[in-house]
């Protein structure tokens, strides 16, 4: 059986440094704080911002919220983050997506706040391998679990399935500014499960339920799922069929218990790190 890559445990070891870093800015009078911006009344997105708020109060830092209507217009919202731009007591702000105008949206967040890592600076920060301003969480949190499990990325041959802006392609780049060799596959992709087979490690985020078999995988491969769906038998499970993979791979993240539970992890980071770059200024 597969070696079983923990998120909770990476999340635990996160969690310790977030805590003597808090600590810290505490004694100097700073408190982390994370606006959160939501626009419509979509239950994923209020269900996202009570666990973020709940994360956040956990750890002592604080959160504002900004709520608005679906119909609320595109300057309003503008308004609303320029304002958390300037006001040097938040740290970071939050878009929670899907909303409308979300590129303009994000762009406008100032990169030192853009803690999700969304905004066009950031990317741009990140594609041209400039160690400064933020990367977008879930990738960050991939590798954070690779490293904290001693899987080294230089020279390897990794596959990421799934090209989005929000994992697939800066999982991409993150990957090639630690030099490894990248071949990135998506739903066209001809010969996908020949391809897969051939990796070293083998990321997915396709976006579709237990959509990678043991037909894609070799026995020395290491693979990260990125995925999450709800089953009709109401559990959570990722893009990997998990039973079907564990037992033909050397290791596997879990899906609940994997990639996820370190993403949380590493936004709430990006605000301390925030605060800490800013000293409260």
């Amino acid at each position: 059986m597969a070696m079983i890559l923990e998120g909770k445990e990476v999340a635990k070891h996160t969690e310790q440094q977030l805590l003597q870093e808090i600590e810290k800015l505490k004694q100097n009078h700073i408190k982390p704080c994370l606006g959160i911006i939501r626009v419509g009344e979509k239950q994923d997105s209020i269900s996202y911002e009570k666990s973020m708020i709940k994360k956040c109060e956990k750890y002592g830092i604080e959160t504002k919220l900004a709520t608005f209507l679906e119909n609320t217009t595109k300057e309003e919202i503008l308004t609303q983050i320029q304002n958390w731009n300037e006001n040097s007591f938040v740290h970071g702000i939050l878009l929670l997506r899907p909303l409308p105008y979300e590129e303009e949206l994000c762009d406008a967040i100032c990169f030192t706040k853009d803690v999700d890592a969304m905004g066009k600076e950031n990317m741009a920060n990140l594609y041209q391998g400039k160690k400064q301003g933020f990367v977008p969480c879930t990738p960050e949190a991939c590798m954070e679990i690779l490293e904290f499990y001693h899987i080294p990325c230089e020279g390897k041959n990794i596959v990421v399935v799934g090209r989005s802006l929000t994992v697939g392609k800066p999982m991409a780049m993150l990957l090639l500014n630690h030099n490894a060799t990248v071949t990135i596959c998506h739903s066209k992709t001809q010969h996908l499960a020949e391809i897969c087979q051939k990796a070293d490690i083998l990321i997915v985020a396709i976006g579709k339920e237990k959509y990678i078999t043991k037909e894609f995988t070799n026995p020395t491969q290491v693979v990260i799922d990125v995925g999450i769906h709800r089953t009709k038998e109401g559990t959570l499970c990722g893009d990997v069929d998990f039973q079907n993979v564990v037992n033909h791979v050397h290791a596997i993240t879990p899906v609940p218990g994997g990639v996820g539970s370190v993403t949380t992890i590493q936004l709430l980071e990006h605000v301390v790190l925030s605060a800490k770059i800013t000293g409260g200024k």
